[in-house]
Parts: C-alpha cells; sequence; structure tokens
C-alpha cells in the first residue's frame, strides 16, 4: 500500500510518502509545501490545495493520514492550522483518497515510543525505520512520521 503522510501548516506543509510491503517499509519520497511568501491567507490556502493535489497525481498513494489538529496557545494560530489541514483534507478527498487522522501523540507513541517525544527524535527515528542516509527536515520528517503510524494501525 502507498500512503501519503501530510503535516498540515498555514506556513510550511510537509508531506510523505511511503510503500508498505507487509510489515517492511520503503520511502517514496516527501518534500515541504511552503506558503510563507504569499501574503493573502486565502491564497495560502490554495497554494497548499494545489500543491497537495499535484503531489497525489504524481505519486497516486492509496490513503492519506493527516494530522488531527492539537491546542495550541494562539488560538489565531490553531484557527489557520485548522484552515491549512481543511485544503490539505479536502485536496486528498478530491483525489479520491481516503483520508485517516491520527493525533500527534499517537504518531510519537507509534514512531519513537514515547507520546512526548520532540522533533529531533521523529527525525532520528523516521530515519532509522526508513534507512535514510540524511534526516529529512522537521515538517517532511513529520509527514513521514504519519504515513508510517498509518502503516502500523491500518487495519489490513
Amino acid at each position: 500500500m502507498r500512503i501519503l503522510g501530510i503535516d498540515p501548516g498555514s506556513r510550511v506543509t510537509g508531506y510523505g510518502l511511503i510503500n508498505t510491503r507487509g510489515s517492511r517499509l520503503e520511502f517514496i519520497a516527501c518534500g515541504t509545501i511552503r506558503t510563507a511568501d504569499e501574503k493573502d491567507f486565502s491564497r495560502r490556502l490554495l497554494v497548499i490545495f494545489s500543491d497537495l493535489s499535484e503531489v497525489i497525481r504524481s505519486y497516486e498513494p492509496e490513503a492519506a493520514a493527516v494530522e488531527e489538529v492539537f491546542l495550541a496557545r494562539d488560538p489565531r494560530a490553531a484557527i489557520k492550522l485548522g484552515h491549512a489541514r481543511g485544503a490539505a483534507v479536502v485536496a486528498a478527498l478530491h483525489q479520491g483518497l481516503q483520508v485517516f487522522n491520527y493525533s500527534p501523540r499517537r504518531v510519537k507513541q507509534t514512531v519513537a515510543g514515547y507520546g512526548h517525544a520532540d522533533k529531533a527524535q521523529i527525525q532520528y527515528m523516521v530515519r532509522m525505520l526508513l534507512g535514510l542516509n540524511a534526516a529529512p527536515s522537521s515538517d517532511a520528517a513529520d509527514a513521514l512520521a504519519l504515513a508510517i503510524c498509518h502503516a502500523h494501525h491500518r487495519i489490513p
């Protein structure tokens, strides 16, 4: 199964793709969608939607795993994150993917064995689990961690 992990953000959205073959995980690709140069927030959402749609068309995943919105200290930041997540979810649904939602804690627990793992620990574990030569950026690593989490928790 080919899985797309999406770590939504209003300025940087990470994505990562893996294949599963039995219990084996294979890295396909990862990257980020950067919208910080776009001043208009609505246009940032369009960039997220458009660029993720292109990633989906290019790599043809079978499912998408998306991080749930967590409570933020700044309500405005949480609302923007929710909008970015919505654009990502709609892009996946628009391309015909089934979307699965995972809490940050569940992803960290699955990948690092500790629900409060920090970004560096996630990057390291993603690198080890996928046999990468170098750690991906933190946003791409979080997206790959979501894909790995779905690979471990999906019902075949």
